[in-house]
C-alpha cells in the first residue's frame, strides 16, 4: 500500500505542479482560453496565488518524506489540496461547468486518499 500511496502522491504532485505553473506563467487571456472563463471572476493576483498554492502543495506531497524532514507535512499538503479542490468544485458548480467539476471531484478524492493513508495506517 505504501508503494501505491507514493505513486498517487507522484501523480498528484505532477498534476498540481503543472496546473500551478501554468497559472503562474501564462497571461490571463491564455488561461481563460485553456481553463475557461472562470478566471475572469477573479483578480489576476488571486489566480497567481492559486497557482502558487498548487505548486507548494505539489512540493509538499513529495519533499518532506523524501528529505525526511517532518514527513507528516505530506498529509498536511494533501489536506490543503483537498481544501483547494473543494473551493474549485464550488466555483465550477456555481458556473454550471460540470466537466470541470468532475475533474476536481476526482482530484479531491485522490488527495483525500493520500491524507487518509498518510495519517492513518501508512503514516511515515
Amino acid at each position: 500500500m505504501n508503494i501505491a500511496l507514493w505513486m498517487l502522491q507522484a501523480l498528484l504532485a505532477a498534476t498540481f505542479a503543472a496546473a500551478g505553473l501554468f497559472k503562474l506563467t501564462q497571461p490571463i487571456s491564455v488561461l481563460a482560453e485553456k481553463l475557461g472563463n472562470w478566471v475572469h471572476d477573479f483578480a489576476p493576483r488571486v489566480i497567481r496565488v492559486i497557482g502558487g498554492l498548487e505548486v507548494a502543495g505539489a512540493v509538499g506531497l513529495i519533499a518532506p518524506a523524501v528529505l525526511g524532514i517532518a514527513p507528516s507535512l505530506t498529509a498536511v499538503a494533501a489536506a490543503g489540496l483537498v481544501i483547494a479542490m473543494i473551493g474549485a468544485i464550488v466555483v465550477h458548480l456555481r458556473r454550471r461547468e460540470f466537466p470541470a467539476t468532475g475533474v476536481n471531484v476526482v482530484l479531491v478524492v485522490l488527495a483525500a486518499a493520500v491524507v487518509w493513508g498518510r495519517v492513518g495506517p501508512y503514516s511515515f
